[in-house]
């Protein structure tokens, strides 16, 4: 028998690959592929945190200003002292992602359950990874091909370091195994989420009742009027049920553990 040639393969061809008569393919791999990876490390469900990539560490925000010239242009000072109020949020998420691992460690059972899963990238995404890997858990990343964001941040479990191409199959993995999420102050790519989110469980596409909390009260009451969206007519009261706004780790920790400890979710969401 003669030798294969990969050459002659469509599944070696990189321009088939990469052509629009392979596009099923790509968006089939980014199913499978993930789907592997979880089951090949175990992992039942997650617990997803959504929110800014531009969120400093206290210590990055300290550092800045430290460094600022002192002939730096006002508005650069002011967005340094803002980057240093922000920096709260990447230290909560750090510390709450922290506590729920170190939670779901104790829980009894075969598979990883509750793991901490982001988006993969810079600030808050990265602090949620990192209170996760510090408090000795496991941990995924759901990264994007981004012209500014190359790869995934550095506490991102080994083998859970997943890159997508296709907004929507990340958006997918975000939800498909979700049995909670909380969502953090951020920008167009966190409003993006949190609204599909809420459509999907308003609309009934998601059935299962998860627990979501805006964390950062502050944020989300000036960023979405939602009282006058019920005012309006355009959302119901009974909508504003759907999540949980917070501004305190205990807090969070409580109403999330709370639920899913008196709430038996297993499985897929879809």
């Amino acid at each position: 028998m003669s030798k294969i040639d990969k050459k002659d393969r469509f599944y070696f061809n990189r321009d088939f690959l990469g052509s629009a008569s392979g596009r099923s393919i790509r968006i089939l791999s980014e199913y499978y592929g993930p789907l592997q990876r979880l089951e090949r490390n175990n992992i039942s469900d997650t617990i997803v945190f959504f929110g800014s990539a531009r969120t400093l560490s206290r210590e990055d925000a300290e550092q800045a200003l430290s460094n600022a010239p002192k002939n730096a242009d006002q508005k650069l000072i002011a967005r340094m002292k803002m980057d240093l109020k922000m920096s709260r949020y990447y230290e909560d998420a750090r510390e709450l992602a922290k506590k729920l691992t170190k939670w779901s460690k104790g829980l009894k059972g075969t598979k990883h359950r509750y793991i901490i899963c982001s988006g993969g990238g810079p600030g808050i995404m990265e602090a949620s990874n990192r209170g996760a890997s510090e408090a000795g858990g496991v941990n995924v990343g759901l990264t994007i091909s981004l012209p500014f964001e190359s790869s995934g941040n550095k506490w991102i479990s080994d083998d859970l370091d997943m890159k997508f191409h296709y907004f929507f199959m990340r958006k997918f993995w975000f939800l498909y195994l979700a049995k909670a999420l909380i969502v953090w102050p951020g920008g167009f790519g966190t409003l993006d989420e949190i609204m599909e989110l809420l459509t999907l469980i308003q609309t009934e596409k998601i059935k299962k009742r998860l627990p979501i909390v805006l964390y950062g009260k502050e944020f989300w009451e000036k960023v979405v009027n939602w009282d006058y969206l019920v005012e309006v007519g355009t959302i119901s009261a009974e909508d504003l049920e759907l999540f949980h706004i917070s501004d305190d780790i205990g807090d969070t920790f409580e109403y999330v553990t709370d639920f899913l400890n008196n709430n038996e979710l297993k499985g897929p969401n879809f």
